[in-house]
């Protein structure tokens, strides 16, 4: 099956997921987060207790490991060999740790067939991430960029957060949202970078809505055959 794909990348907390979601939504798209196939390698690594640096290790857990993404609405339950882990995957200790399995060419390699090989099995996908409409993605039919003041993000992590029952200050939210920024545009493999192609929107004084609505004024309306 041959998807149409809307690709929405951009650092974390520019809107990137909330975006998407709300996207797919209007257009009667499947939502493909991509960060969440990085965050259950991670969460299962972790819980293993293994060196997260060696390559080896992560491709050994990945294929001994039984992920599954199903959607319930727009939301992607996320289940490791039968556990929901959901809500786990979105823990800091679990974000600090990310960028391990995605600094790994080889493991980006298999999670970028297994976020391709998804898309696959639907018309019309809205996909959000880092490199999507860079590496996994570069034929989509539409890209976007979401950016964002680095003290904004925090701020928006820390209230996503606080509905959890976490609190952390903004100046460490700020801290490892740019170590993270860091190590996602230094990367040798897949960097955060904007495709020269794409639609770059600053979100920082724009709700999740008013981004939404500047980029259906772009795609239109959207139908499986046109």
């Amino acid at each position: 099956m041959e998807s149409w794909v809307i690709t929405i990348d951009g650092p974390a907390g520019a809107g990137k997921s909330t975006v998407a979601r709300m996207l797919a939504e209007r257009l009667g798209a499947v939502f493909l987060d991509t960060g969440a196939m990085y965050r259950a390698l991670t969460a299962a690594a972790m819980d293993k207790s293994v060196n997260l640096e060696d390559a080896e290790t992560l491709l050994k857990i990945f294929e001994t490991t039984r992920f599954q993404f199903e959607h319930d609405g727009q939301v992607l339950r996320v289940l490791v060999d039968g556990k929901d882990y959901t809500q786990r995957i979105r823990l800091p200790e679990v974000t600090e740790k990310v960028r391990y399995a995605a600094c790994q060419p080889a493991v980006r390699s298999r999670l970028v067939q297994m976020q391709q090989d998804f898309a696959r099995q639907f018309p019309k996908v809205v996909t959000e991430g880092r490199d999507q409409g860079t590496v996994v993605f570069p034929n989509a039919r539409w890209k976007f960029f979401l950016e964002a003041d680095v003290m904004e993000r925090a701020r928006r992590r820390q209230k996503d957060l606080a509905q959890s029952g976490r609190y952390v200050s903004l100046e460490e939210l700020k801290e490892q949202i740019e170590n993270r920024d860091a190590s996602d545009r230094n990367r040798s493999v897949g960097p955060l970078t904007a495709a020269a192609d794409a639609v770059v929107i600053d979100t920082t004084s724009l709700t999740a809505q008013e981004v939404v609505e500047k980029i259906l004024q772009i795609v239109g309306t959207v139908d499986g055959g046109s």
